[in-house]
């Protein structure tokens, strides 16, 4: 599944004196000679940065992946259901029983609860069946030359130029998702410079079919993203019949004295002691999550707020957390209502990002927002009776 990352290390490598902002567009030819100019000025040599280059092709298919991410216009409860099955789990557990012993150096090392790192190996690659057989450089470059996001990609090329001299990246053979990421957990180049651990002590660092490799990798890169260890990330929660629900969403931490105060409560066990943002992702009918801040982490993984929840909860089930309590939520809205709601609140000068009918956090603000102006459920969940209203 591919991702839309925030990777620091990534931005960093382009962030170089002298270097002007990435160039995108025009013809992919003059582009690529672009490119070799640049890796030169980071030091690559100009043998590697050509040999890398030679075999590169641009890939529509993967724009046209790109272009296609349709899955994130589901809400959470379909979206969730298509991607934990009581097979998924089950397959999840053996595979913690197969290398426990990997999963506990993962945890004394880097503090990361096994559970969080299965439920991203789940989703992305179903435990590293399908990783994907998109050509990695010819992916790279083509989103790089793509004028939608250059300054994430084109760093990404430099990484996998990098990896390629030191002999861990074959740019004509190399394979993995539309995004370019890489492996087992899906891992873009430049995370895999930073964070790339050989985990089974062969001298390499091969993502692609060594699990401890893959797992190992993935565990510092979340500590790395500012995993807190022994903490939770997300708690089931049951919520009163009545409350301001404005205090809904991320932007908003309260204390969990706070939120027994308001008559939140844990589904199981108690509250942790620590600040906490209720997430109601279909609105106060659905279900309802306390978010702690390991949660936050999980947006450095991927930027999608459906994906990131359903990843959180999935891990939790495999720690031995219920179903969750799936309520009754209003109606929601379909794709292309959802754009022109977002139509109509950037009319109102709301900051909805692209016109995707994806209900992200811009979105969900600006819904809050107008739910609170004309005296509805501030629970930020769109229903066909706000689009109407609007």
């Amino acid at each position: 599944m591919g991702v839309l990352r925030n990777c620091a290390a990534a931005l960093a490598l382009l962030a170089l004196p002298g270097l002007a902002a990435a160039q995108c567009g025009g013809s992919f030819s003059a582009f690529k000679s672009g490119l070799k100019s640049d890796a030169v000025a980071r030091g690559i040599p100009p043998a590697t940065a050509d040999r890398f280059l030679a075999s590169v092709r641009q890939d529509p298919a993967v724009l046209k992946a790109d272009r296609a991410q349709g899955v994130f216009q589901r809400p959470f409860i379909d979206f969730s259901r298509r991607l934990i099955s009581q097979g998924r789990i089950d397959a999840g557990r053996a595979k913690a029983r197969q290398f426990a012993s990997v999963f506990d150096r993962i945890e004394r090392s880097y503090g990361l609860d096994r559970n969080v790192l299965l439920a991203f190996w789940a989703f992305e690659t179903d435990y590293g069946a399908f990783q994907g057989n998109f050509n990695t450089a010819n992916a790279l470059v083509t989103l790089a030359h793509d004028c939608r996001r250059p300054d994430l990609f084109r760093p990404q090329v430099f990484a996998a130029m990098e990896l390629f001299a030191r002999g861990a990246f074959d740019p004509a053979r190399t394979t993995g998702a539309w995004a370019g990421e890489i492996g087992m957990v899906q891992m873009l180049p430049a995370d895999i410079l930073e964070n790339g651990v050989d985990g089974d002590g062969d001298g390499a660092v091969r993502l692609k079919s060594s699990a401890p490799d893959a797992l190992m990798s993935g565990g510092k890169m979340l500590q790395h993203f500012g995993w807190r260890a022994g903490e939770p990330w997300l708690q089931e929660v049951v919520m009163p019949a009545q409350m301001d629900w404005s205090v809904s969403g991320l932007s908003t931490v309260k204390s969990s004295a706070d939120w027994q105060k308001l008559g939140v409560q844990a589904r199981q066990g108690s509250l942790a002691n620590l600040p906490a943002s209720l997430i109601l992702p279909q609105g106060h009918k659905g279900p309802a999550f306390l978010a702690y801040p390991n949660f936050n982490v999980y947006f450095e993984w991927n930027q999608s707020f459906t994906y990131v929840l359903t990843a959180a909860y999935f891990a939790t089930r495999l720690g031995g957390a219920p179903v969750y309590d799936a309520g009754n939520p209003d109606q929601g809205l379909g794709p292309d209502q959802m754009k022109r709601l977002q139509q109509k609140l950037q009319a109102r000068g709301y900051d909805v990002g692209k016109i995707d009918g994806i209900l992200g956090s811009g979105t969900r603000a600006a819904v809050q927002a107008e739910q609170k102006r004309l005296g509805l459920p501030a629970d930020a969940w769109p229903t066909p009776g706000l689009l109407g209203r609007l």
